[in-house]
């Protein structure tokens, strides 16, 4: 599993990865935020009312689930097990408290924190994305100053400040695993 602050470039290095390494696969979590500018549903993520993302948790179809920022987010439990039935490598990107919800419940996923190379570039990065408000961005920086701070419950952390550099270290993560280092 990949976490780190909103802005630490997540997407962006796991893209990298893919195109790095064979055979790795990501989860596409449901969200009950709105899709941002050329998103689709069911790509970047599952999107859905409030109303149905309840009614999944209720339903128990959830691998973890979490309230981050005025939103909901989980990694869909039929998703993941299928992958894995298929012996792929499921690269699950989510925030801190679904990690941890994550390390309990699949105590042997290797966990790899991505982190900004500082909190002012963070918030450079979010104001640059041009998709939030200032107040939506201090939300998010207060967040993240929580999440690097937990950065050491992770197995690995990869400073984000080349995401071609940072694939790299990620890619060599998946691969020393495979060779069961």
């Amino acid at each position: 599993m990949i976490s780190g602050p909103s802005g630490a470039g997540k997407g962006t290095v796991i893209a990298l990865v893919k195109g790095k390494v064979d055979g790795v696969v990501t989860s596409v979590s449901a969200t009950t935020r709105a899709p941002r500018p050329g998103e689709a549903d069911g790509r970047e993520y599952h999107f859905l009312t409030r109303e149905a993302f309840d009614e999944a948790v209720a339903a128990g179809e959830f691998l973890e689930w979490v309230g981050y920022s005025s939103d909901l987010y989980g990694t869909l439990r039929a998703e993941v097990d299928g992958q894995l039935a298929r012996g792929e490598d499921v690269i699950l990107e989510i925030e801190l408290v679904g990690a941890r919800a994550v390390r309990k419940v699949l105590p042997g996923a290797v966990a790899v924190f991505i982190a900004p190379p500082s909190l002012a570039e963070l918030a450079q990065r979010l104001r640059g994305r041009g998709t939030e408000t200032d107040e939506a961005i201090a939300r998010r920086l207060s967040i993240a100053t929580t999440e690097v701070a937990a950065a050491g419950e992770f197995d690995h952390v990869v400073v984000n400040d080349d995401a071609e550099r940072a694939a790299t270290e990620v890619a060599a993560i998946i691969e020393d695993r495979r060779k069961g280092s």
